[in-house]
């Protein structure tokens, strides 16, 4: 979008995967794009730090954590640069007694637990109104069946980014073990071939409470986390406290339900019966609250 725009274009990979971006670059140089009109800079804050700050960058975009977003958003801030920066998430599923079941567990699975819970739109919040609480050992079972392995191998749950990264998802699945219910247990799998490897298997921790670090802390990583309410505002007023908004989704067949919650759900991306409701670039992406910094979309109109 940048470039169709007229733009020249310079593009720092993240530091820890660097490896799709180089293949994109080839790939734009197969298709005819002029040299000099992407360029690609590799390298860690000394470099974001050039980019915030030179004078010929007129504009800063970013996707990532919150710690670098913020720190990215007021430094390109600070040197009269517009910046965008899509930040963390701990996007919410609100689960409806009336849902189809069998769709709702599937979407569930596959929103969490898909990409290894390593996309900043993965489901990690699953919030149960009144009865689905029965749902649960059929959500266990399920995520029991998923394979670990190399992403060569097609396995449904790949390694973590880093083993800072296991490091941290170990600790906040060890917050749900002992201040909440720990009903499937993905540390440390036995993973044939690669006992050296970054695996966190499948994990659902149960009974969770707001304040719980397993809660507030964004996971990354394969990790459902369930919240049980008694009814739909109950739900709706979790989702809205959270200090993350950039998508959240309701499972429902009542179409009053699902359109209040469209309307007053504090998030920017919103799914009626479908877990990651991320649209095509022709309409605008963004999330809100502590997800997203700037006033410019980007994906839509406002983007351009």
């Amino acid at each position: 979008m940048s470039i169709t725009c007229g733009n020249t274009y310079l593009l720092k990979p993240s530091e820890k995967v660097p490896g799709t971006v180089e293949i994109l670059i080839d790939l734009l140089k197969e298709s005819g794009v002029p040299d000099g009109v992407v360029n690609v800079v590799h390298g860690s804050k000394p470099t974001v730090d050039g980019i915030c700050s030179h004078k010929d960058i007129k504009a800063v975009s970013f996707v990532g954590a919150n710690t670098a977003g913020e720190y990215i958003y007021a430094k390109a801030s600070a040197h009269g640069k517009r910046a965008q920066v899509n930040m963390g998430a701990k996007n919410h599923a609100l689960v409806m007694p009336d849902a189809e079941k069998d769709d709702t567990i599937n979407a569930l699975i596959g929103a969490t637990f898909g990409s290894t819970g390593q996309r900043c739109m993965a489901t990690s919040v699953v919030v149960l109104v009144g009865d689905t609480k029965e749902w649960i050992p059929e959500i266990v079972e399920k995520a029991k069946k998923l394979t670990i392995g190399p992403g060569a191998e097609n396995a449904d749950i790949c390694p973590i980014n880093s083993k800072a990264d296991v490091e941290r998802c170990e600790r906040l699945i060890a917050d749900g073990e002992k201040n909440a219910t720990l009903l499937l247990d993905g540390r440390k799998p036995h993973v044939e071939g690669y006992p050296k490897g970054n695996w966190i298997g499948p994990t659902i921790i149960d009974n969770v409470k707001i304040g719980m670090d397993c809660y507030e802390e964004e996971i990354f990583g394969p990790v459902m986390v369930i919240v049980r309410v008694n009814s739909f505002q109950e739900g709706l007023d979790v989702i809205n406290q959270n200090r993350w908004g950039n998508g959240t989704g309701i499972f429902t067949k009542n179409g009053h339900v699902a359109r209040k919650f469209q309307t007053e759900v504090a998030a920017g991306q919103i799914g009626i019966n479908l877990p990651i409701p991320v649209p095509l670039p022709m309409f605008s992406f963004t999330g809100n609250k502590d997800s997203m910094w700037g006033t410019a979309n980007f994906y839509g109109k406002g983007a351009v």
